[in-house]
């Protein structure tokens, strides 16, 4: 799919009245005098870009009937190229780290060229329903000395004794009550 952008560069449509055209402009863009100022400085301004080949003749027409002559460019497309190592003859259900394989990756500008060094492995696909995680390690149980315990039979006194508490009631004597 192509995508277009909308660039404007501060021409007028034959016969298009400049001052119209910079009030239909603020009013399209609801955007102050200032800001439509920069729209005519003579610079190239991309106004609308990532637009499919539809949208872009929709903003061109409206831009024109506006007064502005606008250029609907397509836009070029990056497209990084990278090369992978052959697959080995059988896909383990894991990768080993040690016979991993290495991605052969060809940058495609200066910035990417720094990249080319890196060593990262190239890790396989495991196969469908294959467990992922390691195992984990078995967890030992404490060492404890139990044998001083033992377990007295169902229902029968555990030997606690009940303590009895002692109330000490406050002497009120003193206290009269007035009504």
């Amino acid at each position: 799919m192509s995508l277009y952008e909308i660039v404007f560069a501060g021409e007028l449509v034959p016969g298009a009245p400049l001052d119209q055209v910079k009030s239909n402009l603020a009013k399209l863009f609801q955007a102050d005098a200032q800001r439509v100022e920069v729209l005519f400085s003579g610079r190239r301004l991309v106004l609308k870009n990532n637009l499919d080949a539809t949208n872009a003749e929709k903003y061109r027409s409206t831009l024109a009937r506006a007064g502005a002559l606008v250029t609907v460019n397509a836009m070029a497309v990056d497209v990084e190229e990278i090369e992978m190592a052959a697959p080995p003859p059988s896909t383990p259900a894991l990768v080993n780290v040690s016979t991993t394989r290495r991605a052969e990756v060809v940058p495609r500008d200066a910035y990417m060229a720094a990249f080319s060094d890196v060593d990262a492995p190239d890790f396989d696909m495991a196969a469908v329903g294959a467990d992922l995680q390691d195992e984990p390690p078995r967890a030992r149980p404490p060492a404890l000395d139990l044998e001083q315990f033992s377990l007295a039979p169902a229902g029968s006194d555990m030997g606690q004794a009940s303590r009895s508490v002692q109330v000490r009631v406050p002497d009120i004597s003193h206290l009269k009550l007035i009504g």
